[in-house]
């Protein structure tokens, strides 16, 4: 039985029209109900290929472009300012060089494969895909691929692929080291408790400021956060509660974990910065709204979104090319966490 838009705008009290707009990709609806939308569909066990193969593309364009966002463990890839800013990134760049954007879910337990057959088979010219949560193992089918991508947002050195990332090894050094020179103490280290590339490329930039700045990588504090809000605040919580060792300032993989930790310290009686001082990642909208504002790394996600789609147009007109890593630049903003 086919599962139709009734039935899903039926299913989540919501009119027609909104489940109409969000799974063709119009707009007309928020991100976050959009995805509520598409996530509800997949339950139900709706025939997203009836959409993508129906899909029509004015003569003016140049074709469609696919920008599948891939779901590992949902730990950070969701409806956040960060990957919304990405997205309207992707979608400018579409939009200059005429092609049409469509958005696909994909997660681990799907059937990829047919998947990824159902997209090429309807035309799409080539595909950004947000790999953020990807491991190596997950590649696997994408590599089959008769049309050419660009990774977003990830790395690995055994994926022979183009793809645009942040300086995150950079971003963090800077960070850390700004901590250490502010603060004249060893910075501990609110870690992702959750296997991500990026956040491990974090590290990497912490430890290097760590020993450059003549100190033991082994003396730094690490707490092992979930890097979400909500979740970081519970986990430290849970850590202050038990009476774990505290460092007198923080470096954090993500402004998610950096709002969570601080939330848990004030409620616990530290001062913020004067006992502890905390810099995030990433300069989403929250590191403004919290008291005190947080320090942070900014990262061009905008830019970063247009710079995936003008690699994938030169590799859609002229495929004979070698791969490239396109690594953006980070900046450190200062406010008063530390």
């Amino acid at each position: 039985m086919n599962i139709t838009a009734k039935e899903i705008a039926k299913k989540m009290n919501i009119s027609e029209a909104a489940v109409s707009m969000a799974l063709n990709n119009k707009p007309g609806v928020s991100t976050a109900t959009r995805n509520k939308i598409i996530n509800v569909a997949k339950e139900m066990g709706y025939d997203f290929s009836r959409i993508q193969g129906k899909t029509s593309v004015p003569t003016s364009m140049n074709g469609t472009i696919h920008f599948i966002i891939y779901q590992k463990h949902g730990a950070v890839v969701a409806d956040t300012p960060f990957f919304s800013k990405l997205s309207e990134g992707i979608n400018t760049g579409c939009k200059n060089h005429r092609y049409y954007l469509n958005i696909s879910y994909l997660y681990e337990d799907d059937d990829i494969e047919r998947h990824l057959k159902d997209i090429t088979d309807a035309g799409c010219k080539g595909i950004v895909l947000l790999g953020t949560e990807m491991q190596k193992e997950d590649f696997d089918n994408f590599a089959k691929l008769p049309i050419p991508f660009v990774l977003l947002d990830t790395y690995m050195d055994n994926i022979k692929a183009d793809c645009v990332v942040i300086n995150n090894i950079q971003g963090a050094y800077v960070a850390t080291n700004y901590l250490i020179h502010k603060k004249r103490s060893q910075p501990g280290y609110l870690h992702s408790s959750y296997p991500i590339n990026n956040f491990n490329e974090r590290a990497d930039g912490f430890y290097k400021a760590i020993r450059e700045n003549g100190m033991s990588s082994s003396k730094s504090i690490v707490h092992l956060l979930t890097p979400s809000m909500e979740g970081a605040y519970a986990d430290m919580m849970s850590l202050l509660n038990d009476n774990e060792e505290i460092a007198r300032c923080y470096f954090a993989d993500n402004d998610l974990i950096a709002c969570g930790a601080i939330r848990a310290f004030k409620e616990k009686g530290y001062r913020i910065p004067e006992d502890i001082s905390v810099i995030g990642f990433d300069n989403t909208p929250i590191s403004t709204y919290m008291e005190p504002a947080l320090t942070t790394v900014h990262v061009p996600k905008l830019y970063m979104g247009e710079l995936a789609v003008n690699r994938l147009v030169e590799l859609i007109s002229n495929k004979n090319t070698s791969p490239v890593k396109i690594a953006l630049g980070t900046e450190l903003i200062k406010r008063k966490s530390v």
